[in-house]
């Protein structure tokens, strides 16, 4: 493995040098705006709706299944934070594994984390429309998804501020959403909410209802549920102060995880059989307000998980083409991408929404082969994506350590230990979804597609260093 980069931060070239044209991508996000895309977007529709099947199988213990994710999920925050408030770019873990590890590097994370988002947009584009659909039948499915992709890729297209308000008020009102649910939940639990009887721990036994195995089954659903917490340190590049924003969300990420997933997670399963089949087909949330007597429960929830599936798209739309704007800037991409107009790179938002409508026909055209082939590919990404940010970090805090100490602004926990341990985690998932027939063709497909991307990188890097040496010994260039 290469040896860090000995790139000081007084070195001309970094990973986000501003386009040739001089213009730079602007800093048009202000700080509530940071703060509210941290809060907001660790709530995504995979909560409300995809924890079902995770608590049918692990029962009650998806409680410690998610505890357990969000262990492993704040170590990696706090390392990417660490690397992203010393040098803040809108590549983010592609950029530091660029510095820590190689070209390569970067360039398989880069690219493999682009897929993924650019799919997830096309993902949340038809969830979105069924539910528009289920409230207006007759009207196609196909021009929902259109006319949604339209709508967030204009507003990336416009300038980031615009982005950063759609996300403040999506976010707003899932942050709001899923605090009343909360607090609903508690009063219940706790037996003062009127109309209702507290189950008291009822529910709460046997605490592992199908064995270890099922305990497997929900850990992995809860860590699969927590992608998308790395656009923050994506958004904080274009922020006011971009190291004050990504230090302040990553210290806020260990409540938020906890109230959020863990807590609802608890509420839900405290006050609903955890075999109850409305936990499956209605969705946990759903289940859990019918048992409070609320009213119209399941269109209120629909309203909810379609605002989390829209602000998804925004903003995955938006982290993809941040990292193919900042792929490109380093050299790892077509150079068009990297195109900057009014500080927003408005070729690489229309290449992401473009390939991210091409799912959504692939889901119509090929569902049983090429998109089914596509969806295993990115099945795994995060967490290649969480083991090159914990490799990143083991060797950038030395470099930072001896040539930039006041770059520390955020320091990873108990280093390097606690970074060990979060690679073992990471390791063990990987054997666990191995074991699993569900997870196991996601975790070759994945497997084969960094593969790829690593040797590309590898080989562009190679090319890339033999020209170097060419242009130096040369005396005509």
């Amino acid at each position: 493995m290469p040896s860090p980069s000995t790139e000081t931060p007084e070195t001309p070239r970094t990973p986000d040098t501003p386009p040739q044209d001089g213009v730079p991508l602007s800093h048009g996000l202000k700080q509530r705006h940071l703060s509210m895309i941290a809060l907001g977007g660790v709530i995504g529709a995979g909560l409300f709706v995809g924890s079902g099947a995770g608590i049918a199988a692990a029962g009650p213990s998806i409680v410690v299944a998610y505890a357990l994710s969000g262990l492993l999920v704040m170590l990696v925050m706090r390392m990417l934070g660490e690397m992203s408030a010393a040098h803040p770019s809108s590549g983010s873990f592609s950029a530091h594994a660029e510095r820590a590890i190689g070209p390569w590097a970067g360039f398989a994370s880069g690219w493999a984390f682009w897929v993924l988002l650019c799919t997830a947009v096309g993902l949340e584009g038809i969830g979105a429309a069924k539910i528009v659909t289920g409230w207006l039948p007759g009207t196609p499915e196909w021009a929902w998804v259109a006319l949604f992709m339209v709508m967030f890729c204009a507003t990336n297209l416009a300038a980031v501020r615009k982005f950063g308000e759609f996300e403040f008020w999506f976010a707003a009102l899932k942050v709001g959403a899923i605090s009343l649910f909360l607090v609903l939940g508690a009063l219940a639990v706790a037996g003062v909410l009127p109309g209702t009887d507290s189950p008291g721990a009822s529910h709460l036994t046997p605490l592992l209802p199908n064995g270890g195995e099922g305990l497997v089954i929900g850990l992995l659903a809860s860590v699969f549920a927590y992608g998308g917490l790395e656009t923050v340190t994506i958004a904080a590049a274009e922020s006011e102060n971009p190291v004050e924003g990504v230090a302040r969300a990553v210290r806020t990420a260990m409540w938020r995880i906890a109230l959020f997933y863990v807590g609802s997670m608890a509420v839900v399963v405290t006050l609903v059989p955890w075999d109850s089949p409305a936990v499956v087909e209605q969705g946990p949330y759903v289940a859990a307000l019918d048992r409070l007597g609320i009213p119209g429960a399941g269109q209120l929830m629909n309203v909810v998980v379609l605002v989390a599936l829209l602000s998804a798209m925004n903003a995955n739309i938006y982290g993809a083409s941040r990292i193919g704007y900042s792929l490109v800037r380093r050299g790892q991409g077509p150079k068009v991408l990297g195109l900057v107009s009014a500080g927003v790179p408005r070729v690489a938002v229309l290449a992401s929404s473009a390939f991210g409508f091409l799912c959504v026909l692939l889901s119509y055209w090929r569902p049983d082969d090429v998109f089914s082939w596509l969806l295993n590919m990115i099945g795994a990404v995060i967490l290649v994506v969480w083991t090159f940010i914990a490799v990143s970090q083991l060797r950038l805090r030395r470099v930072l350590e001896r040539e930039a100490p006041q770059k520390l602004v955020v320091r990873m926990w108990a280093f390097p230990w606690l970074t060990w341990i979060a690679l073992a985690g990471m390791g063990a998932v990987f054997v666990l979804m191995a074991r699993e027939p569900d997870t196991r063709v996601q975790l070759y497909s994945t497997g084969g597609m960094t593969l790829l991307l690593a040797a590309a990188g590898y080989v562009r890097q190679r090319a890339g260093a033999r020209s170097s040496q060419g242009s130096h010994t040369d005396p005509g260039n």
